[in-house]
């Protein structure tokens, strides 16, 4: 067969040879990266990784938070069981080493930042080397595609946080890159048909286990898969059918390991990816968490997901969609080929997921690393005139296309750095706030005193990570719940109210009367408002914790309701700008009991 490779393009950045140096510096920069990450995104890093990680290495009794997922067994334990292997490790050597409370702590919250800065580095390594099979290894389009990951302001705030959207995306990347992708070049005038039948399908099956593993963590990755899949038909169906016996032997494999893992974790027969499209396709759960508009990843998803690269991004897509000429010499045409299946790709999983009512940008995370490289080659053009691809003295230089490139890195780094260190760093650091004042107690308190804190969160559920970030045990702590309408028939989940939505909108003060201990325990004074008598029978009532954590929005409602109480102002920390969610807006606060502070 006629070779396939690219040939060698015009070299605009310094030109890299793939190997361990080069992962080596990634992995370096992921885990700056994970170190200076201080802020919140959404629950899932916590409540659909960590948390059932935490209760695995550490058992029931050690106060994770199990969320309706897990209890009804939508989640496959593959990826939190990654997490669980981690914080057994540190906490071994933590035994080892007889680390003292504050170490052992500091420890285990930041015991998740070393596997996910491997994967997050593991991501971007297979971005540039896709760039690098498509363009040729020493191209500046390669080359770019490998800047562009590495400076991607959405890679800098997500890859590495605990999601399963990140191993999704790296192994989507992954089982990209070993995609036999010259399948697709066709009957192409420079290749005889007995070379098409040979080509090879060396890792074929690394592909295939890859895919398999994203589709069992995600199953919406299938639509990827398919697509390439149907594609088939229009270059070479004979090669369908070596993929469909390779994918039933990788699918089977990965299928096995998974329904024996899921079956010793949630101790009877699970298949979680049943059960994910049942509650979240056929129940529509997935509404319950929000509806969003239909041109919400076309005018939200992309732009959050590409910041400055959109433009050069939607510009590679609409190349790659052009008519392929056969004239082309083979290197062009199988370039072009490539990049017109993977915009393909592109395309139909953005307008199939546009259908599903509840959209999050991270449901379109796996597309990133192939719109990056379809970004690559425009973008890398676009600078060719500029002091980056010629000589500083060149009579074809173009400095103001040299100074956008500039602002476009400024402007990357900006909201990258904002996101990762300012916007919603509050509900961070009340966490660490409340782990020291534990670690305080266990060094100070008399081992014949109860050392347990108590704390309560008045806010939106899941506002705040949970024992992933409070650790000890002896922090015993509740929050509002917002469990979804499991059991009630879709036409009569209108009028449903969680939790928290009977804390917020229907009334705080209702909600103190009807959950929490009379009020009289913690008055200054005797006289009690006529709304909260002494109640004859207490029942399962919550007991008023020395802590409540709330945003600076409820303080108008908590001075009308607790004024008059013991509570006061111990505690407060700044937590962003600006938020869409009214409930979410101010600072966090923190008001304590006196017996709180007594004992610190």
């Amino acid at each position: 067969m006629t070779s396939t490779q690219p040939k060698v393009e015009d070299k605009g950045f310094t030109s890299f040879t793939p190997g361990w140096a080069t992962y080596s510096l990634l992995f370096s920069l992921r885990m700056a990266n994970a170190q200076t990450l201080q802020t919140f995104f959404q629950p899932d890093e916590y409540f659909q990784a960590l948390e059932p990680a935490w209760q695995l290495a550490f058992g029931p009794e050690s106060g994770a938070w199990i969320t309706w997922e897990w209890r009804e067994g939508l989640r496959s334990c593959l990826h939190p069981m990654l997490f669980a292997a981690w914080y057994k490790i540190l906490a071994w050597i933590c035994d080892a080493l007889d680390a003292g409370p504050r170490a052992r702590a500091d420890a285990l919250v930041t015991a998740p930042q070393i596997p996910q800065a491997i994967i997050a580095a593991l991501g971007d390594f297979f971005t540039w080397l896709l760039a690098r099979k498509i363009y040729g290894p020493d191209s500046s389009a390669s080359n770019m595609a490998l800047f562009l990951t590495a400076a991607s302001p959405w890679q800098w705030f997500c890859s590495v946080r605990s999601f399963s959207n990140s191993l999704e995306t790296v192994l989507t990347v992954t089982a990209l890159y070993y995609w036999p992708w010259d399948w697709y070049i066709g009957y192409h005038p420079n290749v005889s048909s007995e070379s098409h039948e040979s080509s090879p399908t060396k890792g074929l099956k690394t592909s295939l286990l890859a895919a398999a593993v994203a589709c069992m963590l995600r199953p919406t990755n299938i639509l990827i898969w398919a697509v390439l899949a149907i594609m088939l038909f229009r270059y070479d169906t004979s090669k369908l059918f070596a993929l469909v016996g390779k994918a039933s032997l990788c699918g089977s494999a990965v299928l096995g390991l998974s329904l024996l893992a899921d079956t010793a974790f949630y101790g009877k027969f699970s298949f979680p990816p049943l059960k994910f499209l049942q509650f979240n396709v056929v129940q529509s759960l997935s509404s319950f968490y929000g509806v969003n508009r239909p041109d919400y990843y076309f005018t939200e998803g992309l732009p959050l997901l590409l910041t400055t690269t959109l433009p050069f991004a939607l510009l590679g897509l609409w190349q790659a969609l052009r008519a392929r000429p056969k004239n082309q010499n083979l290197e062009m045409y199988r370039t072009s080929q490539i990049t017109f299946v993977l915009a393909l790709t592109v395309l139909v999983m953005v307008l199939t997921m546009t259908l599903i009512s509840h959209k999050e940008v991270r449901f379109i995370y796996p597309l990133l690393p192939t719109l990056l490289i379809l970004a690559a080659k425009p973008l890398a053009t676009f600078l060719k005139p500029t002091v980056f691809f010629s000589p500083p003295r060149s009579p074809t230089t173009n400095h103001w296309r040299g100074a956008l490139f500039v602002l476009m890195v400024f402007s990357n780094y900006s909201i990258a750095r904002y996101a990762s260190s300012t916007h919603q760093r509050g509900v961070i650091d009340v966490m660490r706030y409340l782990r020291h004042q534990q670690e305080a107690r266990l060094l100070h308190t008399p081992a014949w005193q109860n050392p347990n804190m108590t704390v309560g969160f008045l806010m939106p559920c899941h506002s705040t990570p949970w024992r992933s970030h409070l650790v000890h045990p002896e922090i015993q702590a509740w929050a509002l719940t917002c469990e979804p309408p499991l059991h009630i028939p879709v036409d009569q989940r209108q009028d449903y109210l969680d939790e928290a939505d009977i804390f917020y909108k229907k009334s705080a003060s209702t909600w103190v009367s009807a959950t929490m201990q009379d009020i009289e325990t913690i008055m200054d004074e005797f006289q009690v408002p006529e709304t909260y008598k002494p109640r004859d029978k207490q029942g399962e009532l919550r007991a008023w914790p020395e802590y409540l954590v709330f945003f600076e929005q409820l303080l108008p409602t908590l001075e009308e309701i607790l004024g008059r109480t013991r509570y006061r102002e111990c505690w407060r920390g700044f937590n962003t700008h600006w938020h869409d969610d009214w409930r979410r807006k101010g600072d966090v606060m923190m008001w304590c009991l006196p017996s709180a502070s007594a004992a610190e």
